[in-house]
């Protein structure tokens, strides 16, 4: 029997810190999730992001594929069936846009990362995104500093990996699936996220599911002004499995005439952050894990999705 998804207030990072961390440890080593509540973005602003994303996917093929930029994805629009699950030949029943940083031009990571791309058929879309960004990475960035004490990291470990983080923040919608064939293709089939960790925001319909350690699929259930966070690869690979990259899925509708929108945020070190694994997470079996820059691994991980080919 699968151990029930912890649900926590934020609040409480500054009310009851110390309880805060040790169930967000507790939850993320125990299944890689927890649901966060009282997480401080309006739901105003978080109604007018899925308004936007509605427009958005609702404009003409022809006119979203202007927004293509053929960069493995990272950046833009990513037009339906274009990505698959690791392993998997059959490609998911999505289209999404990306958004990444707006760097300083003196980061060093100006020339590395990709340029983001604007509708210019949705004024208010930049202004109101990069504000959503924001605050996600924001939060994820708070989260990612709760876990350090009982990592036994130094406070600023994590803000100085996820500092001009390659972060994207990732507009979806898996539409109706009345005509299409479904009988190979899932909205999203079984994966891992490949980032530190991820904060998806409250999605328009059901149908997210976690592998739990029985074998079981287990429905996560949020609410929409929750937001769930999950382990990715890098996490895992970081803390040597302390924190698992738990394998999720989103499952199609019973109802198949309707669409589902969702917004996950998925924060990533800088490119030359070092994924090696801690030493203080390294026991007697050792690490499971070779060196490898977060770049690196996120070029590898592009490979198998079939967003960026050899």
């Amino acid at each position: 029997m699968s151990t029930p998804i912890k649900h926590l207030s934020v609040r409480d990072l500054v009310d009851d810190r110390e309880t805060f961390v040790a169930n967000l440890y507790e939850g993320l080593t125990d299944c890689g999730f927890v649901v966060l509540r009282d997480h401080g973005i309006a739901k105003a602003d978080l109604d007018k992001a899925y308004e936007l994303i509605k427009a958005f996917f609702a404009l003409p093929v022809e006119t979203k594929l202007k927004y293509d930029s053929g960069s493995g994805g990272a950046r833009g629009y990513t037009a339906f069936g274009r990505e698959n699950a690791a392993g998997n030949p059959h490609s998911d029943l999505k289209e999404f846009w990306h958004i990444g940083q707006e760097l300083d031009p003196s980061s060093p990571y100006a020339g590395v990362y990709q340029p983001n791309h604007w509708p210019e058929e949705l004024p208010e879309f930049k202004a109101h995104m990069l504000s959503i960004y924001a605050q996600l990475e924001a939060l994820g960035k708070s989260m990612l500093a709760a876990l350090t004490a009982p990592l036994g990291l130094a406070p600023d470990f994590f803000e100085d990996m996820a500092n001009d983080g390659n972060s994207v923040y990732r507009l979806l919608h898996y539409p109706a699936v009345a005509e299409m064939d479904t009988s190979q293709s899932m909205r999203a089939a079984p994966h891992a996220d490949i980032n530190l960790i991820t904060l998806l925001l409250g999605a328009t319909d059901s149908g997210l599911e976690l592998l739990g350690k029985d074998g079981e699929w287990i429905p996560v259930t949020s609410t929409s002004d929750e937001i769930v966070l999950d382990t990715g690869d890098m996490m895992s690979r970081l803390t040597n499995n302390v924190f698992p990259s738990t394998v999720h899925r989103v499952v199609n509708p019973a109802v198949q005439n309707t669409s589902r929108y969702s917004m996950p945020f998925f924060l990533h070190p800088h490119s030359a952050a070092r994924l090696d694994c801690l030493p203080q997470c390294v026991g007697e079996g050792g690490a499971k894990y070779a060196p490898i820059s977060a770049g690196e691994f996120l070029q590898q991980r592009l490979r198998e999705i079939g967003l960026v080919s050899d």
